[in-house]
């Protein structure tokens, strides 16, 4: 090869959910395997969307590119939902609509951090982020978290990793591998220290309506000013179960939404023109359909925790919620990633080690239970048996 590749790429691991797939491969077993690598949902969208989506491909002018920012009635719709959900009021110039929130947080990223910078980032966190930090050679501070705190992060100990450094702190609730649902006084920490600092406080909300309260998940956009520390993530692709169709947004201070213009521009000039008319007929009309899909995401949590007091099983889960359960394995001579190749290629069971997630988790497995009706987790249990 003539070229060279810069070093930033080729030293990220392959794309977790790929290689995760490929040990299923390698297995014998006639019987089908269960997937609870991906974090998809395991049913299709609603009737009506699938039916809007059909009659938008039809149309005369899906084909084309939308405004680089967004659909307007979307970035307007979305907007007044924050407005409700967060007992807020939320302007509409104040979202830009991205392809998932994948994309969202790689725009942000590279609005506030460059290469030499660092983000602080809670550890077990989302292999993505992390991919992306490295590719960008910005670095990324580990702030640990544990089962006897909940797997919650500590603000004071994220203050002692701050230096003149840091751009950003990320959080993701719920939490994806974890779980974990953070409580609104400890956003509120971290927002504080965020704006004491004077860096951003990014936070994604992929999995925010899959809580079970339905009060906000904070009030940071109560705050006076909250523009000029908070950066705000979120995704359709879940909600509405439509992640190939690749919709998202970003929330934040106009100033920064202009700037997110040009990057966007560059990457993807807009987010699919289908897909944000079908994010925005599910705000309009599927509100009631997202809650019945969160109360069924309920169930299968609390299926799996059932299934899992079996007497015999020697998995534990430390935490879980939204579409995540972040189990202990027993096996102290082996590797998380050890275990998960051998629950896929000897018991069918497809999940993801810890070590994908970050250091230290060796000893962890993350199950995604959205993919399994809450009547398959027995199955899922028995087949942890069979591993023991």
């Amino acid at each position: 090869m003539g070229y060279r590749v810069r070093p930033e790429i080729t030293g990220v691991d392959v794309p977790p959910i790929s290689e995760s797939f490929s040990w299923l491969a390698e297995g014998k077993s006639e019987r089908t395997a269960i997937l609870l690598s991906q974090a998809v949902p395991s049913y299709s969208p609603a009737p009506d969307l699938q039916t809007e989506i059909a009659r938008l491909a039809q149309g005369g002018d899906t084909n084309l590119y939308t405004e680089i920012l967004g659909l307007p009635e979307l970035r307007a719709e979305l907007a007044s939902h924050f407005s409700v959900d967060y007992h807020a009021r939320i302007p509409a110039d104040h979202v830009a609509i991205t392809a998932g929130s994948n994309q969202a947080f790689c725009l942000a990223v590279a609005s506030v951090a460059g290469p030499g910078s660092n983000i602080i980032v809670p550890s077990p966190y989302f292999f993505n982020h992390q991919m992306w930090l490295q590719m960008q050679n910005i670095g990324l501070k580990i702030l640990p978290t544990d089962a006897s705190n909940a797997m919650l992060p500590d603000p004071e100990v994220a203050r002692t990793l701050i230096d003149a450094k840091t751009a950003a702190i990320v959080l993701v609730t719920p939490n994806n591998p974890t779980g974990a649902i953070y409580p609104p006084d400890l956003i509120h920490q971290f927002f504080q220290l965020a704006r004491t600092h004077g860096i951003a406080l990014i936070i994604d909300e992929t999995y925010k309506d899959f809580r079970a309260s339905e009060q906000p998940a904070h009030a940071l956009f109560c705050e006076p000013n909250w523009q000029d520390t908070f950066i705000h993530l979120y995704s359709f692709s879940k909600t509405f179960a439509m992640t190939g169709y690749r919709v998202g947004s970003l929330t934040a201070a106009p100033m920064l939404v202009a700037e997110i213009e040009k990057l966007m521009d560059c990457v993807a000039i807009c987010a699919p023109h289908i897909g944000q008319g079908a994010a925005l007929y599910g705000l309009r009309n599927l509100q009631n359909w997202a809650r019945q899909k969160a109360v069924v995401m309920a169930e299968r949590e609390q299926a799996l925790r059932e299934a899992f007091r079996h007497p015999a099983l020697k998995y534990r889960i430390v935490s879980s919620g939204a579409f995540f359960a972040y189990v202990e394995h027993p096996f102290a001579d082996e590797t998380g990633k050890d275990v998960a190749k051998r629950l896929a290629r000897e018991h069918d069971l497809l999940t993801l080690p810890g070590s994908m997630f970050g250091p230290n988790q060796e000893c962890f497995l993350r199950i995604a239970f959205a993919n399994a009706e809450a009547d398959t987790m027995p199955e899922v249990v028995a087949r942890l048996l069979e591993s023991q």
